[in-house]
């Protein structure tokens, strides 16, 4: 009978924050795979825990899969754990989970800290509808950069990111050029004694740390474009053509000249006599 793979959640900063169930799991499984092996093992020896341990990270994460699978297939039960949070989130668990499910392979998630949701939690932006994007391409891939920032630029959930404080400067800045000023609540050292939590602007971001170097690890709560906001920026971008010019759009393409001047009026935010009157002044 093949084994269980066990995503179990670990704390972020406070070790309180480990549940008894995935103390429990790391105790009774076969082995535990980790990220970091010395930096697991403190947390380990914290709980008295003396489990085999073994490295599971981002340059070995397809070779040690198929180890691990072929390991599970035999019947052994893994725990997989990372640094600090979930696993597979930002993280190479995503590819063993992946290849468990190609492999028929059981995995179940222990839930427990992250830190994107605690970020969230306590930014004070609208928690209803976000998306999370994880850590950004690196500085040096600019292009790559670039085009996921600016398929961000009419998001309108709140945006959740990670970054490193040796490269928070430079993605403040590629953020404030590619989605202009917005409200940013910028959180480090989360569930630690020092833990930060800063509403502030992208622009008052940039500013303070001009002057202040970036210490602990991020997370980025950015506010998205709001509805009200795109429809407005759809509006003015109509209004830079005339209405002539925005008839003959919707007619070129097929559209009878009614539902022309519907969708005309809905476009530039104004009712459909004004813009008949509009036609009728002009010819």
């Amino acid at each position: 009978m093949a084994g269980i793979l066990y995503l179990c959640a670990t704390p972020i900063g406070n070790l309180d924050d480990m549940t008894f169930r995935v103390l429990e799991t790391l105790k009774s499984v076969d082995l535990i795979a980790a990220e970091d092996t010395r930096n697991s093992i403190k947390l380990l020896n914290h709980f008295d825990i003396h489990t085999e341990m073994t490295s599971y990270h981002e340059y070995n994460k397809y070779d040690k899969a198929k180890w691990l699978i072929e390991k599970m297939m035999e019947g052994t039960n893994v725990a997989l754990i990372t640094d600090a949070g979930t696993p597979a989130i930002s993280d190479p668990g995503e590819v063993l989970v992946a290849e468990c499910h190609k492999a028929g392979i059981k995995v179940t998630s222990l839930p427990g800290p992250a830190a994107c949701i605690t970020a969230l939690t306590l930014s004070g932006l609208s928690t209803r509808r976000f998306c999370f994007e994880g850590f950004l391409p690196s500085l040096e891939d600019k292009k790559q950069r670039k085009r996921i920032l600016e398929n961000l630029k009419n998001e309108s959930r709140t945006i959740i990111m990670y970054e490193a404080p040796h490269h928070l400067k430079g993605t403040l800045d590629d953020i404030y050029e590619a989605l202009g000023d917005r409200k940013i609540s910028i959180c480090r050292e989360l569930t630690k004694k020092f833990e930060e939590v800063t509403p502030t602007t992208i622009a008052q971001a940039i500013s303070f740390y001009k002057d202040n170097d970036p210490r602990g690890e991020y997370v980025l709560v950015i506010e998205g474009k709001s509805l009200d906001e795109q429809d407005e920026e759809k509006r003015l971008a109509w209004q830079e053509m005339s209405i002539e010019e925005h008839m003959k759009f919707y007619e070129d393409a097929g559209v009878p000249h009614k539902e022309a001047m519907k969708k005309v009026a809905a476009d530039r935010g104004v009712g459909k006599r004004e813009i008949y009157q509009a036609l009728l002044e002009d010819k």
